[in-house]
């Protein structure tokens, strides 16, 4: 397992970190503690003009968990989170782990559908929950979820200094709900919570083998799984990631725009507060002037987003006045990043501080990252990082090795994998299997791997396509269209072919930039064929173009290709 051969990428290995480290025997609240207690001055969190330090931080969350104790809530039980990037957020998920309690985060974005199935999946006793979700779905299915015994009911003007408050609800630019009982269970206001509540600290009586996190996964068909993430898989993946990125303990300013409720975005937030670093919360990505604000006012030195929110940046004349000497690295993960957008952005913030990265929620989350000072490859998601072994393996069978070039599913073995699908051992014996006599992940990602052991993801395995008996990945296709002047955002999708059943035709789905939107739409779609006539084998070339005004976005900013499908 530890022969070059079998590694190729140790040899792109940074001199400064070893390919295994230690990986402490504590659980992540032993690492938060040490985070929130280390600089207890220092600025926590940022929220709209709001600060909060590290010591407010820890005596609202050690009073949050105090409400949690005198409940009876502790090991075992699930606390679900339904916020937007709030400081209730940061504060209910520190002061559920001072509990010894595990955390389901729940998107804003879910129907009442969606969310009946994930707070009874994961089986959640207390619902912490934005006051206008509460009125507008929670109400709906408050039968419908018997575990559920309190609701603690926040607002998005909690935390602003009162004249903010104040006229955000007299303009109505605060979204409130109105807070009534439930039958059966205990409906509170955060703020009454945290008023009527001492801070208690004291260690739960918990283990590194506990169950930290229950994380849902999007999924392309059917209801999303509930990953569960142990206290050592958070702890392995931190240690990983502050060694890897040369996080400064105490002396950086994170920024991102991720949810909370997404793995990528708690992730970053956990590891903010687990190394006594500030974060800015950004509780609407889409307001980039505001994201601006905050990178340039708080000298942001770490930001995290998708690729998308990126290119929505760089359309900001405002992102592009920022200073960005004190920016170190531009992490950049969960879609594929184009060549063409990269080296754009890059003009922009500095060469070599985008640094792509390889993770799923199965993963806690990270596999791969490029090395933060040794080479970069643009377009790549860089190398496995410490403890991590990654195969690529045939996608038909899944137990034949590829050779290097070759294109293969991706198959993870690392401390940072997941224990296995809540309630789902099927879906976990399908996931976690065993290769050459060792236990895998199976990602369901497909990638390709250099002579130098870095690594390319070119598509999921559901949204490979098979056109005419050929492979035609995805990510290949979308690289070549951003090549084109005209086009802002694309996707590939397949579509049944008519004339040869069980093959696919090419789709792409395009939306153009602001000036090509003036053009006639059907001499764009020719010229968009002809270019890729130029640029790909006729099998690859999409047979359909379809322009849509706005691409649909996930909560999180990715291409949400089921929709298009």
């Amino acid at each position: 397992m530890n022969h070059q051969a079998d590694k190729p990428w140790l040899s792109s290995y940074e001199a400064r970190l070893a390919p295994e480290i230690p990986i402490p025997e504590i659980t992540f609240t032993d690492m938060l503690e040490e985070g929130l207690t280390t600089y207890p001055d220092r600025v926590a969190l940022h929220f709209l003009g709001t600060r909060l330090t590290f010591r407010e931080l820890n005596d609202l969350a050690a009073t949050f968990a105090s409400f949690l104790r005198s409940g009876g809530y502790g090991p075992d039980d699930v606390v679900g989170i339904q916020l937007p990037n709030i400081p209730e957020y940061p504060i209910a998920l520190a002061g559920a782990l001072k509990a010894g309690c595990a955390i389901t985060g729940i998107s804003p974005l879910l129907t009442a559908r969606e969310m009946v199935h994930q707070i009874n999946d994961a089986e959640a006793r207390v619902i912490v929950i934005l006051d206008s979700l509460f009125e507008e779905r929670l109400l709906k299915i408050k039968d419908k979820i018997p575990n559920v015994e309190k609701i603690v009911v926040a607002n998005v003007g909690n935390f602003l200094p009162w004249p903010k408050r104040i006229l955000g609800k007299l303009f109505k630019k605060i979204p409130t709900g109105a807070i009534v009982p439930v039958s059966g269970k205990a409906v509170l206001p955060f703020k009454k919570v945290l008023a009527s509540h001492e801070p208690v600290n004291g260690k739960p009586e918990i283990t590194p083998d506990n169950t930290c996190l229950i994380q849902y996964t999007g999924g392309t068909t059917g209801l999303p799984k509930g990953t569960e993430l142990t206290h050592r898989n958070l702890v392995a993946n931190t240690t990983h990631a502050k060694e890897w990125a040369g996080w400064d303990i105490g002396n950086d300013v994170l920024c991102s725009a991720f949810p909370y409720f997404h793995l990528a975005g708690l992730a970053f937030g956990m590891v903010a507060m687990s190394t006594a670093n500030t974060q800015c919360l950004i509780p609407d990505p889409r307001n980039t002037d505001h994201f601006c604000r905050e990178i340039d006012q708080n000298n942001a030195t770490v930001v995290a987003n998708v690729p998308t929110l990126y290119q929505m940046l760089l359309d900001n004349p405002r992102f592009r006045a920022i200073d960005f000497s004190m920016l170190k690295i531009c992490l950049s993960g969960a879609a594929p990043f184009s060549v063409k957008a990269i080296n754009a952005f890059e003009k922009v913030v500095g060469k070599g501080k985008v640094l792509e990265v390889y993770g799923m929620t199965e993963t806690s989350p990270l596999v791969t990252m490029n090395p933060l000072e040794g080479t970069k490859k643009i377009g790549s998601v860089g190398i496995p990082i410490q403890n991590t072994a990654v195969k690529l393996v045939d996608t038909e069978t899944g137990t034949r090795e590829v050779a290097p070039g070759e294109a293969g599913e991706v198959i993870v073995r690392g401390p940072q994998v997941m224990k296995g699908y809540h309630n789902q051992p099927e879906e976990t014996a399908h996931a976690l299997r065993e290769f050459q006599g060792e236990k895998w992940l199976y990602t369901g990602d497909v990638a390709k791997m250099d002579e130098d052991g870095f690594f390319y993801i070119v598509d999921r395995t559901k949204d490979m396509l098979i056109v005419s008996g050929y492979k035609v990945f995805s990510r290949e296709v979308e690289e070549t269209l951003y090549q084109h002047p005209d086009i802002e955002f694309c996707a590939i999708v397949g579509v049944p072919d008519p004339d040869r059943p069980g093959s696919e035709r090419v789709k792409a789905v395009i939306q153009l930039k602001s000036a090509a939107k003036q053009k006639d739409p059907e001499t764009v779609k020719s010229g968009i064929t002809a270019f890729c006539r130029e640029n790909l084998v006729p099998y690859k070339i999409p047979k359909i173009v379809e322009l849509v005004d706005e691409m649909p976005l996930t909560a999180v900013g990715k291409v949400e290709k089921k929709a298009l499908r």
